[in-house]
């Protein structure tokens, strides 16, 4: 939308404080633009992220924003953390999002405030059903496969989901480990395995807790109900 500036009418040509505000806010985001402040994994500020045409402030995850290619964060309203700024971000989708995997080729930068103007709410719009990224949850998989190489088999067990990469890459190493020497006798004619997978939250009650429960433990009692 192409504003038009109103002139003081006094003669001296000066612009209201309304319209200063904007030009301020203009001037702001072209400076942002041109300099932007370069993001590093691991860095705690928030983040300017592209979904679509538009720029977006994200949260990073603290412990899952390390990854040089996909890191998780959450999209949140640029004037966060002022009040209005939640009751307008929930009208926009912004506080139903949770958090989500974001390519860092998907980062433009720091998040500074110049980049405000660019932003769905700043246009009044809501975030659109697709932003480009998927829900950051994560899910270990164990499975038993015939020993032909097939893929006939079944899932003995699924735990999710994860809130954080490397609390599912621990129980990974882990349960990895435990099956060590055991992969090929626990299940008599099929391998055991682990596998590392976004968590799919359609089959949510088929999954178990990793956090209630150690995951070698939920592997053992999957094993004995199968040979049962």
């Amino acid at each position: 939308m192409i504003r038009r500036f109103r002139r003081c009418g006094h003669g001296t040509g000066a612009l209201t404080p309304e319209d200063q505000a904007v030009v301020d806010q203009f001037r702001a985001m072209l400076t942002a633009l041109r300099n932007p402040e370069p993001w590093t994994p691991g860095s705690a500020r928030d983040i300017a992220v592209r979904v679509g045409p538009f720029v977006e402030r994200a949260h990073t995850r603290p412990g899952d924003d390390h990854d040089p290619e996909m890191i998780a964060v959450t999209l949140v309203h640029p004037d966060t953390p002022h009040a209005s700024a939640y009751l307008h971000g929930r009208q926009l989708g912004y506080t139903e999002r949770g958090w989500l995997r974001c390519p860092t080729t998907a980062i433009l930068g720091l998040w500074q405030p110049g980049y405000t103007l660019l932003t769905h709410a700043a246009a009044g719009l809501p975030l659109p059903d697709d932003v480009g990224m998927d829900p950051a949850h994560y899910a270990l998989y164990i499975e038993a496969r015939m020993r032909d190489d097939s893929r006939d088999g079944f899932t003995l067990l699924r735990l999710g989901p994860y809130t954080q990469t490397r609390h599912a890459q621990q129980d990974h190493d882990r349960l990895t480990a435990s099956l060590d020497g055991r992969e090929t006798i626990l299940v008599p004619g099929y391998r055991v395995s682990v596998r590392y997978a976004p968590f799919d939250v359609s089959d949510y009650q088929k999954f178990a807790d990793p956090y209630e429960i150690d995951a070698v433990a939920l592997l053992d009692t999957a094993v004995a109900g199968v040979s049962a």
